[in-house]
């Protein structure tokens, strides 16, 4: 199975975690869930979020079937206010493709990381592995414990 350098920060780290090759498209939460034949409440989704003045931006890890809360989100890293950028927007911010945005491949690099509380609930969740076409399944203290993922009740359910 390919690895990148999330899967090797993990090997490196001793960290437990399951690789899943997927199909090297954008494919939402949805069909990642459906293919991985998991409930989609355990596929996490990486969201880019702006602050309104400049500063690195907040990647915000959420359900799949659930939608970042802004005002939520806002609470939890004492903003204002802040912003979701086009998706060219936050491929740009990242230098990751949208699909394969990962916080594990964002380490070191200053964003502010924020992990819905829902997480916490589980004994592992599914993120990307960085690129489309790698999903890692994990436990959410490693996550936690990688990442310094600050823990706020920053989703919705969507309606």
């Amino acid at each position: 199975m390919a690895g990148n350098n999330v899967t090797r920060f993990l090997v490196a780290n001793k960290v437990e975690f399951e690789l899943y090759e997927l199909p090297k498209e954008k494919l939402g939460a949805e069909k990642t869930a459906e293919l991985l034949q998991v409930p989609i409440w355990i596929v996490y989704k990486t969201i880019v979020v702006k602050r309104t003045h400049s500063g690195k931006p907040i990647l915000a890890i959420i359900p799949g079937d659930r939608s970042v809360d802004l005002k939520l989100l806002a609470q939890a890293i004492n903003e204002k206010k802040l912003l979701l950028p086009t998706e060219e927007a936050a491929e740009e911010l990242t230098g990751l493709q949208a699909g394969g945005i990962s916080p594990l491949a964002l380490i070191n690099r200053g964003f502010q990381i924020v992990l819905d509380e829902t997480a916490l609930k589980l004994k592992a969740i599914h993120i990307s592995a960085g690129e489309r076409g790698l999903n890692l399944k994990i436990s959410p203290l490693s996550l936690i414990a990688l990442t310094k993922a600050r823990i706020a009740p920053i989703s919705l359910v969507k309606v």
